[in-house]
């Protein structure tokens, strides 16, 4: 049997027939040509789309605490602190303790060269004991001037006047009374004496210097053989602290905080020497007197603080923080949330016959609007809360603020709820 021939084979599967328009492999690379920079722009639009609706930030509302401090240089003092001088002038002795020993009131810690102040102790008793003398020897002039004018009156009571003369009982009057002026001023005399020996008395005393408080020695500027001249200023010859378990912090609140600031709030502060630690304090008193430096105006203020460990010193620089504003359990916001205002909204695509407007336009949302009154009313402020992706007004009343947070209060406002912050992407 023959074979067929290959023209015969194509006649018979129908090969040699005209294909049909949609398997010719021309028509769908056209095709692809045509769809696939239609499907781009469709895709890419669709993005341009979602890119431009707005994106925000938002920090849910929490419930908190919020502290306002105020920062104060300062200088650690004792409590109650005594300059020890020297009335008088004169060489020193021997002083009996030094810096840091601890001393009882009347003990004694410096004593003065006494020769010239025994020697006028001395002279001032025996100018007393002459004042004595003076005055004895004034009493028996009046005594024996009173005799005589006794005398006298008897006679001429028993002559019937005529014995002694007028002038004779006149002289002897005078004489009573000179008698007695004497007396008296020789009385003032010893007074005067006695108040002198006093005097030199106590100087002698003063030659040795007494604590009048008990305390620590905290400085010391006298040794022995220095001589001290007291003229119109007691010169200082020791500092003595009364108490160094309980000592006061001076600082000084600027003019801008001292409003806020007031007895009875608690504070804490740090020293170079122990830079980790904190030490509690609390505030006792707040200056009314000010105090001017390079045209800052500050007003100080006293902090009481315990030193029981002793590991404060007197002199010491510290940096006090107080607390003068504490709120507890109140709803708080970002700062920035209460700046945050959405961006303008874009213009709607203007319409279009065309095919391609069609499938893409897209309706822009308009922006919410602020809530009514809100700038007419005394302390309202705007925010906006994220409620199904859209940004919606809400009006707050706002309390204090400490640079980041802020307290707020309002009926649309509770704990959880999302305030906008900030907005990624503004509308196109």
């Amino acid at each position: 049997m023959k074979s067929p021939s290959a023209a015969e084979l194509k006649k018979l599967l129908g090969d040699d027939a005209p294909r049909a328009w949609w398997r010719r492999p021309l028509v769908w690379i056209l095709a692809a040509l045509v769809v696939a920079p239609a499907a781009g722009l469709y895709f890419w639009r669709l993005g341009a789309a979602d890119d431009a609706a707005p994106s925000y930030v938002s920090e849910p509302v929490r419930r908190g605490n919020l502290v306002l401090n105020v920062t104060a240089n300062g200088t650690l003092q004792p409590t109650r602190a005594v300059n020890i001088g020297s009335e008088l002038s004169g060489t020193v002795r021997r002083v009996l303790v030094d810096v840091n020993d601890r001393v009882k009131k009347g003990q004694v810690l410096v004593e003065l060269d006494t020769a010239n102040l025994s020697d006028q102790v001395l002279r001032s008793r025996a100018a007393l004991a002459a004042a004595h003398a003076q005055l004895a020897q004034s009493s028996a002039t009046l005594k024996e001037a009173g005799a005589n004018l006794a005398r006298f009156e008897e006679v001429a009571r028993l002559s019937g006047g005529k014995v002694p003369s007028a002038a004779e009982l006149d002289a002897a009057r005078a004489s009573v009374d000179r008698a007695a002026a004497s007396e008296r001023s020789d009385r003032a005399k010893v007074a005067d004496a006695r108040a002198a020996l006093s005097t030199e008395e106590t100087n002698l005393s003063k030659a040795s210097i007494r604590s009048p408080i008990d305390g620590v020695v905290l400085t010391r500027s006298v040794d022995p053989g220095n001589a001290v001249a007291a003229s119109l200023q007691a010169v200082t010859l020791f500092s003595i602290a009364e108490d160094l378990k309980k000592l006061r912090l001076d600082v000084s609140v600027d003019e801008a905080d001292v409003g806020t600031v007031q007895v009875g709030q608690n504070a804490f502060f740090t020293v170079s020497a122990y830079p980790s630690r904190k030490y509690p304090a609390k505030v006792t008193r707040v200056a009314y007197g000010s105090t001017k430096t390079d045209n800052v105006i500050t007003y100080t203020t006293y902090l009481e603080v315990d030193n029981g460990d002793l590991s404060l010193r007197p002199g010491m620089t510290a940096v006090a923080t107080i607390t003068s504003t504490e709120r507890v359990a109140v709803l708080l916001v970002p700062n920035t949330a209460l700046r945050f205002s959405p961006a303008p909204p874009a213009s709607a695509a203007p319409a279009s016959s065309g095919f391609a407007s069609r499938l893409f336009f897209r309706m822009v949302r308009t922006a919410p609007s602020k809530v009514a009154g809100v700038a007419d009313a005394p302390g309202l402020r705007q925010l906006w809360l994220l409620k199904d992706g859209e940004a919606v007004p809400a009006a707050v009343r706002t309390g204090i603020s400490d640079g980041r947070m802020t307290e707020v209060s309002g009926d649309e406002l509770e704990e959880g709820a999302a305030v906008i912050t900030d907005q990624r992407s503004a509308p196109r």
